[in-house]
């Protein structure tokens, strides 16, 4: 027995829809990789963020990421001081595939990281149920072996389950603050983690000649550019355990 249109709790098909093009905002360079993950997905939480790196001139330019795990491993590649540039959505890579008819497959990288020295790296993302699977290990062995050093100087694979949501949230609060540029802040609260005794973030600040708030952030940019250790999987407060990571 069919029902009327409103009570019919199965859910709708929708014809699939071309990726959505947005053009950049003012002053933002637009997005530049080869595949545009833009789609319409029930499932995966697509990000798109602007982000500016030294091969920008760092001048902000638009990236797109399939999902959350992707755009939170980019996000902390971004945070460290040697990254040179991030490239996102790549031309596909061709590699053996026996499990159809083609005898090949495509893969587009999620991203490929280049650091100061020139060096670069692929990445591969996964979520932790994946990489489980004997056909994505297969899969990840065969794409190894058409990465060349044209392409990347070495590859590696990133479970996005290590990714928790208070992680990502300390990753954001850590880029947004590391944007910040204090050089003069920053030393103060270094010096005070080298020269005092402290256990909590509350007590490295109070030991600061500088305001709460601005020792509160030159902190967060120690943590984000590795100075200081902090358990990222919780909420990093003035309440959190604090280190020297050196």
């Amino acid at each position: 027995m069919t029902m009327p249109m409103d009570w019919d709790p199965t859910p709708v098909k929708t014809k699939k829809r071309p990726a959505l093009k947005v053009p950049a905002p003012f002053g933002v360079r637009p997005f530049k990789g080869a595949r545009n993950p833009q789609t319409r997905s029930n499932s995966a939480h697509r990000v798109s963020f602007a982000i500016a790196t030294p091969a920008t001139n760092n001048v902000r330019q638009i990236y797109h990421f399939d999902a959350e795990g992707e755009f939170s491993v980019a996000l902390e590649a971004i945070i460290d001081p040697d990254l040179h540039a991030l490239e996102v959505q790549l031309p596909a890579i061709r590699y053996p595939w026996a499990h159809n008819k083609r005898g090949y497959r495509d893969h587009n990288f999620d991203f490929r990281l280049t650091f100061n020295d020139g060096y670069r790296r692929a990445v591969y993302v996964k979520n932790g149920t994946g990489l489980k699977s004997r056909k994505t290990q297969a899969e990840i062995d065969a794409i190894s072996s058409c990465v060349d050093e044209d392409f990347a100087d070495d590859m590696i694979v990133v479970n996005a389950d290590h990714y928790t949501r208070a992680y990502r949230d300390n990753l954001r609060r850590l880029w947004y603050l590391a944007q910040d540029n204090r050089p003069e802040d920053d030393a103060v609260v270094e010096a005070a983690a080298h020269s005092t005794n402290y256990w909590l973030l509350s007590d490295l600040i109070s030991q600061c000649p500088i305001p709460p708030a601005d020792a509160w952030q030159a902190s967060m940019r120690l943590i984000a550019r590795g100075v200081l250790g902090a358990n990222r999987h919780s909420v990093i407060s003035v309440h959190s355990r604090i280190w020297l990571a050196e």
